[in-house]
């Protein structure tokens, strides 16, 4: 980090702060993860208390579970190559039918492989992508976001690769993403505030797998933070699934195994506590081999 990035995260982490986040904010949207399985927990975020105003599902296209929340604006995504083809059609079909695009986002952590969910792609060979299916968007007002890089350092230097080979391209803001502690979420801001001089959206944040304490520690400091920091326009916290099948650790979850709002789920939508504690898949067989145990012991008993 140079002294210019450093002196710019020096000024973000004195608005630490560690109370419990505002039960309600303007910044916050879904990032929306569907269950096949559980199409019913689609419910829990049309929350009379929450103020969720947009969403995000990674794809180009909106989500038929949000087709009557209309107060949940779509902002469409580029993630890869996959898709990279048909997105500026998708988009502006949508904006011709008269949906409110006011946003897109571009490739999801282009730095990071297939195996951790990343698209995996050459800066070079996204800027080319770029100027195809996403900058004639900005020439119709849609405010564009960079491409959303992972935590790590190969992020930043993607990111800074990515301007050089797309020196054309119109950017109005970084999106970015944290897996850690609030510290180094902190920090990680600073440095692209101080390296690109562009807000930031934070489409992507937990403390994974950590317990449950600290992740509803990290939660409270992180959102209060985001909402007190003004280079900060737009956030979504990564949690909206069940504790069983997430992939961050079963205490970022906003759903317990049995699709009831946690705590951090119920926070993040305006609420209060709810107390219902999130399992892990472990957990669940654990249980139920317990169960089994207990029936056969049961049943032995019987036979006796």
């Amino acid at each position: 980090m140079g002294l210019g990035h450093f002196l710019t995260a020096l000024t973000v982490l004195p608005s630490i702060v560690y109370c419990q986040s505002p039960l309600t904010s303007s910044k916050r949207g879904l990032v929306y993860v569907p269950s096949e399985k559980y199409p019913q927990d689609d419910a829990n975020w049309d929350s009379p208390t929450s103020d969720l105003t947009w969403y995000y599902n990674y794809g180009s296209k909106p989500s038929p579970a949000f087709a009557n929340f209309p107060k949940l604006q779509f902002v469409p995504m580029l993630w890869g190559t996959g898709n990279s083809s048909t997105f500026l059609s998708d988009v502006q079909s949508q904006i011709k039918s008269g949906a409110n695009i006011t946003y897109v986002l571009g490739f999801n952590e282009p730095d990071g492989d297939s195996s951790t969910g990343g698209s995996d792609i050459p800066a070079e060979t996204a800027a080319q992508i770029w100027m195809q299916q996403i900058e004639p968007l900005a020439k119709q007002g849609v405010k564009i976001g960079a491409p959303a890089c992972t935590g790590a350092e190969t992020g930043r230097q993607w990111t800074q690769e990515f301007f050089t080979a797309c020196s054309n391209c119109t950017i109005d803001f970084i999106p970015v993403h944290w897996y850690g502690d609030f510290q180094g979420l902190a920090s990680h801001i600073g440095e692209y505030v101080g390296t690109f001089n562009k807000t930031i959206w934070v489409t992507e944040f937990a403390d994974a797998h950590v317990n449950l304490q600290e992740s509803q520690t990290f939660y409270n400091q992180s959102s209060s933070y985001l909402d007190r920091t003004e280079n900060v326009t737009h956030y979504s916290y990564f949690g909206a699934f069940r504790s069983d099948v997430s992939n961050v650790g079963a205490n970022s979850a906003m759903l317990t195994q049995d699709g009831k709002l946690t705590d951090i789920g119920s926070w993040y939508l305006g609420g209060g506590e709810t107390g219902s504690v999130p399992k892990s898949a472990a957990y669940r067989k654990t249980a139920f081999i317990r169960s089994s145990l207990l029936v056969g012991l049961t049943t032995m008993w019987c036979v006796l």
